[in-house]
């Protein structure tokens, strides 16, 4: 089930806002629970057991370490580690590393290994760095563990951002769980506002251009020219900031609904100024923990060396983009920006101080967008033959590419993309959203209602509507 489907939109959601409403304070967790159950077991029932059982033992090892003795804290912690990471290696990445091995096997001649194709959880990237976060900060000492497993299995569960963030950890949430206002109207509409604003990101701007560039990136090499390249990878640019940025408006959305605060995921990507500031505006809630969860207990930034520094820098984005897919396109994506963050550090922030602040968004974004390639293209020959073709500047004619719909969503989606590089801009927005006047209130309503009519028009009129990062 996807937030942009008829069935969520008419029926699950609905439903399930108005048995929330009307529900004791005491027993909306459980309500938000089943409803989150159900969600999941919708899209994937045969992996409900996995996710409710590896529930059940965290909540119990969890509790253990925060009431253990020293040593037997950290072995319990590790014990965590493991089955959280072990499931996570096992369901994405083991299908990975049977065809590398296979493939190594066959160039040497060796009968490769038969098995069986192992089905990707949903939402197993995100819940399993969630569940993470729950252990290490009740290790740390950062927050006591949750009393009852209801709240516990409602935090992983969570509906609004299981499936695609962000990603919620513990210490920021923790305590809404016990004590949220369930009642604040400003909240609520707030959040009906934030979801229609998610919604029509997704429908209305990421459909339209994801359709084109999947036809593009569809072509083979032969019948791709120079200006189809730059075009497909245009549309895949802004689709995935449009899909992905309205899914975390539609869940941040959700969860003022329901009384919870989630924290923002993206701020405009696109008008960095540099790769490091691009990974401090894009996925912010990725970000932020592979550097508490992970580049900070490497060394982080007091490392003695360089060498050390830069290391550790590229293993995060090594794993980062092995987060994102077991397949090497992801892998080489994450060293790419590992290389460039790496860079910035070295000489490209001195260097490009001297194109001005227009020269820098334009370099970044072109880093950022050829990078792209490597995230959408299916294979890595795929990857390297786009690119070159990109590269050689061969254009030609796109009588058949350059649709007017697709023109003005392209216009549109660029616009808002870079719109709040200025700073009046970005000021009013601010003010706008974050308003509670009655105008503002009536305006914010409006535009909710007009977002929303527009987009259930358009799912109703297409079967083109896919979410990119669910299969992460």
């Amino acid at each position: 089930m996807v937030f942009s489907s008829i069935f969520f939109l008419t029926y699950f959601l609905p439903t399930f806002l108005l048995v929330y409403h009307f529900t004791p304070r005491e027993s909306k967790n459980l309500v938000a629970l089943l409803a989150s159950i159900l969600f999941y077991a919708w899209g994937a029932p045969e992996f409900l057991g996995i996710a409710l059982g590896s529930i059940l033992i965290d909540f119990y090892i969890v509790k253990a370490i925060y009431h253990g003795s020293s040593k037997i804290k950290k072995q319990l912690l590790w014990l965590s580690i493991l089955i959280n990471v072990g499931l996570l290696l096992y369901y994405k990445y083991f299908n990975f590393f049977i065809e590398t091995t296979n493939q190594i096997l066959t160039n040497f001649g060796i009968e490769s290994i038969g098995w069986t194709s192992i089905v990707l959880p949903i939402g197993i990237s995100f819940y399993t760095f969630q569940k993470l976060s729950y252990t290490i900060d009740v290790y740390r000492q950062v927050r006591s563990p949750l009393k009852k497993l209801i709240d516990y299995a409602l935090y992983i569960l969570l509906f609004p951002q299981l499936i695609a963030g962000p990603i919620v950890r513990f210490q920021e949430i923790a305590s809404q769980f016990t004590d949220r206002d369930i009642n604040n109207y400003t909240d609520k509409l707030y959040g009906f506002y934030r979801f229609s604003i998610g919604l029509g990101k997704k429908v209305l701007i990421a459909n339209v251009l994801g359709e084109q560039a999947d036809q593009i990136f569809d072509l083979e090499p032969v019948n791709l020219n120079s200006s189809l390249a730059w075009i497909g990878i245009l549309c895949y640019t802004f689709q995935i900031y449009f899909d992905f940025s309205g899914y975390s408006d539609m869940a941040i959305g959700l969860g003022r609904l329901m009384g919870f605060h989630f924290p923002e995921n993206f701020n405009s990507p696109y008008i960095s100024q540099s790769i490091s500031e691009f990974w401090r505006r894009w996925h912010i809630t990725l970000s932020s923990w592979m550097r508490d969860y992970l580049y900070i207990p490497l060394g982080g930034n007091q490392v003695k060396s360089k060498l050390r520094l830069f290391l550790n820098l590229w293993i995060v984005f090594l794993i980062s983009g092995l987060w994102h897919g077991a397949a090497w396109t992801f892998i080489l994506w994450g060293a790419f920006h590992g290389l460039f963050l790496i860079a910035d550090r070295l000489f490209l922030n001195q260097l490009t101080q001297y194109i001005g602040k227009a020269g820098r968004v334009f370099l970044t974004f072109i880093i950022v967008m050829t990078g792209w390639v490597l995230f959408r293209a299916d294979t890595l020959s795929q990857a390297i033959d786009f690119a070159k073709t990109m590269y050689s500047f061969n254009f030609a004619p796109i009588p058949n590419f350059a649709s007017l719909e697709l023109l003005i969503t392209l216009f549109i989606g660029i616009t808002l993309s870079f719109l709040l590089i200025v700073p009046s801009l970005n000021s009013f927005y601010s003010k706008f959203s974050n308003g509670t006047s009655t105008i503002n209130s009536l305006s914010k309503f409006f535009i909710s209602c007009i977002l929303f009519a527009f987009s259930i028009a358009a799912i109703s009129g297409s079967d083109f509507n896919p979410f990119i990062y669910f299969r992460f």
